[in-house]
């Protein structure tokens, strides 16, 4: 789902787990998702001008979120100018066996994509 929103991204990838054997509830989530895009299609999404270019990045974890694969949830979204540019939300790729650890794992996520970005804008 590179380059798409993250709200309908998230959607679509928790939606597509089930693909394989998808129930009544699995149509009605991707009948949800059609409504909301016939909904947002009638909202202007541009990006913004701001006079300091500043790069803001922010990062969390949830713990064991993940009930099928019990696995935490990683996630960081970065801002260029106030502007979205680069956002992630996955699985984490281990089990995490504390909060913390769940926490350090996504931050070394984020500071990865921000120093990539950081090497991009420079």
């Amino acid at each position: 789902m590179v380059g798409s929103r993250p709200d309908l991204g998230f959607a679509v990838g928790f939606i597509r787990r089930f693909i394989s054997k998808p129930s009544r509830e699995h149509w009605e989530a991707v009948k949800w998702v059609l409504k909301y895009l016939k909904g947002a299609s009638k909202v202007n999404q541009t990006f913004r001008k701001h006079t300091r270019f500043i790069i803001e990045g922010y990062s969390d974890s949830d713990y064991s979120t993940d009930r099928d694969m019990r696995r935490s949830v990683t996630g960081y979204i970065f801002k260029v100018g106030g502007n979205t540019v680069s956002w992630k939300s996955c699985l984490q790729s281990v089990v995490a066996l504390s909060t913390t650890k769940g926490e350090y794992m996504a931050i070394h996520e984020a500071a990865k994509e921000g120093l990539w970005l950081k090497g991009l804008c420079a």
